[in-house]
């Protein structure tokens, strides 16, 4: 598999960093000993929203179109842990507190933004955001264009959703009335947890109604009422987890199903200013075939001392 590194590799806050054959590029922030680790997702172009004759679909919020990220970018594997907001924000808000591995939920996207600020501050360089709805919708796809990425359905053996309610013609199953601890399921085909169910994510987007024709590193409305929440949770049917399903929550507005994805390089200020650069001059590389290509290999792993 060929791909465009990212510049810097490793990234100055990875205390870890792999080179997996399957996934690729990983790197690992430990902070306090709690470690959350980001894959890279290379630039591309995918179909996004749903086609017309997907079950269940929403055509008037899920206009299929066509997007281009120039751009690659870093994602968290899992959804934010308990743990690390805990070891940002010395709190933990959550409803289903009994295991720190639990997603964080009863988070706004307000509330998001603040520990942003704190992360931030705590990791220099790290200059995390959250994704925008394109990137989320990319990563969750993970180059497949199925309603999820483990293909036409899903059951509650690959997510955690409300499972008396299942999508299209899939048979009814577990209902666990709550969140799991992350990496309790089966990842999607670029090693990303949980992409679909157990939480909603909030995306940096505003939301709106989808521009026309193709798009290139679209970032949504310029302004708005609703923030972007993308995935559907533990307590929603099958249908509300797919992958070109999408909603909007006010930005203070909390709840036990709602949590979020760190994405390093994201954030404006100095050092995201140098990361976006930096992959700017990646992606131009890349068009003008002179980007670096690497196959992948039988998962090295590195680490700093």
């Amino acid at each position: 598999m060929s791909f465009v590194l990212p510049d810097p590799f490793p990234p100055p806050w990875a205390s870890e960093w792999e080179e997996d054959a399957e996934w690729g590029l990983a790197a690992t922030l430990n902070l306090n000993g709690v470690k959350q680790t980001f894959r890279w997702i290379q630039p591309g172009t995918f179909l996004m929203g749903s086609p017309e004759g997907e079950p269940e679909r929403n055509a008037e919020r899920e206009t299929q179109h066509e997007v281009t990220l120039t751009r690659g970018y870093w994602l968290a594997d899992t959804a934010c842990t308990q743990a690390l907001w805990q070891a940002v924000m010395g709190d933990n808000p959550s409803e289903f507190n009994d295991d720190p591995a639990n997603p964080v939920e009863q988070v706004s996207w307000d509330d998001v933004q603040t520990f942003l600020d704190r992360l931030n501050a705590l990791v220099p360089g790290l200059a995390a955001g959250l994704p925008t709805e394109a990137q989320w919708e990319n990563a969750c796809r993970a180059g497949t264009t199925t309603p999820f990425s483990f293909g036409k359905n899903i059951t509650p053996e690959r997510v955690n959703y409300d499972g008396s309610y299942p999508y299209a013609d899939g048979k009814k199953g577990l209902y666990r009335k709550r969140t799991v601890p992350v990496k309790s399921l089966p990842p999607n085909p670029w090693g990303l947890y949980e992409m679909h169910g157990n939480v909603d994510e909030w995306c940096a987007d505003w939301y709106g109604d989808y521009p026309q024709g193709p798009q290139i590193d679209p970032s949504g409305p310029s302004e708005g009422v609703d923030r972007v929440l993308r995935g559907g949770s533990w307590n929603f049917s099958g249908q509300v987890c797919r992958a070109a399903f999408r909603d909007g929550y006010g930005p203070d507005e909390r709840n036990y199903f709602i949590g979020f994805r760190l994405a390093p390089g994201q954030r404006p200020g100095p050092a995201g200013q140098e990361a976006a650069r930096r992959a700017d001059g990646q992606a131009q590389a890349e068009r003008a075939g002179q980007a670096a290509g690497s196959d992948a290999g039988g998962g090295e792993k590195w680490g700093r001392e």
